[in-house]
């Protein structure tokens, strides 16, 4: 008979603490320094390179202190509002943003400037290669511009153990070197396969092995 597996809830808030830095150390800095009134910053880099989890950061950060802050992106349909008091402002994924949504975001940068509120944005891309409308293109670009760097194998690694370490998963070598060659690399890819592997182990009643790996993908259904 399979064990059902209870939900173990291992979803963590994404905080300055928890981001695992890689060579991002001085965005990190340049973060966790951040007030508001302070000059626009744009976030860019590949899909899993961290720049979603550094947005909702920022906005942790604030809100925790009772700081207003507001936040969208391009799975948010538009129109868009931001109170007045906001002081921080999140726009994520803007290479997706469609014209009604790039129409808004350009109008919170409109409305930043006179309230003294900070943009914090992010997207796959610099501001120069966005295919937005030219306005809000310049806008985004217009304050701190940085490239997220995507962790090495050695650090994906490293962090891929600390995360078994803390379930309690025994992630054998073998095991590991699979998982990082033949997936995505980025941590969220990784963590949201470690948290399937360690459910079906726990149904199953077996120890997490290559054949446990190559069983369970079998068995989902195809994406």
């Amino acid at each position: 008979m399979k064990q059902l597996p209870l939900p173990i809830g291992t979803a963590t808030a994404r905080t300055f603490e928890n981001f695992a830095t890689g060579a991002n150390a001085s965005i990190l800095a340049h973060l966790r320094a951040l007030v508001p009134g302070a000059a626009p910053v744009y976030l860019w880099g590949p899909t899993g390179s961290g720049k979603t989890h550094l947005t909702q950061a920022v906005m942790g950060r604030f809100l925790a202190d009772g700081v207003p802050c507001a936040s969208f992106s391009a799975d948010v349909a538009a129109p868009w509002t931001a109170a007045e008091h906001c002081a921080i402002v999140v726009i994520d994924d803007c290479e997706r943003l469609g014209p009604e949504q790039q129409h808004c975001a350009f109008s919170l940068f409109v409305q930043a400037a006179s309230t003294a509120a900070t943009i914090v944005a992010a997207g796959r891309v610099p501001p120069v290669d966005l295919n937005l409308r030219e306005d809000l293109r310049s806008r985004l670009g217009w304050g701190h511009v940085m490239a997220v760097q995507p962790l090495s194998e050695h650090e994906a690694r490293a962090e891929l153990r600390r995360e078994a370490d803390r379930r309690g998963m025994l992630l054998s070598d073998e095991v590991m070197q699979y998982l990082l060659t033949r997936f995505a690399r980025d941590l969220k890819s990784l963590f949201d396969l470690l948290n399937r592997l360690d459910e079906f182990s726990m149904a199953e009643q077996r120890g997490v092995t290559v054949p446990l790996l190559k069983q369970m993908l079998a068995q989902e259904p195809a994406a």
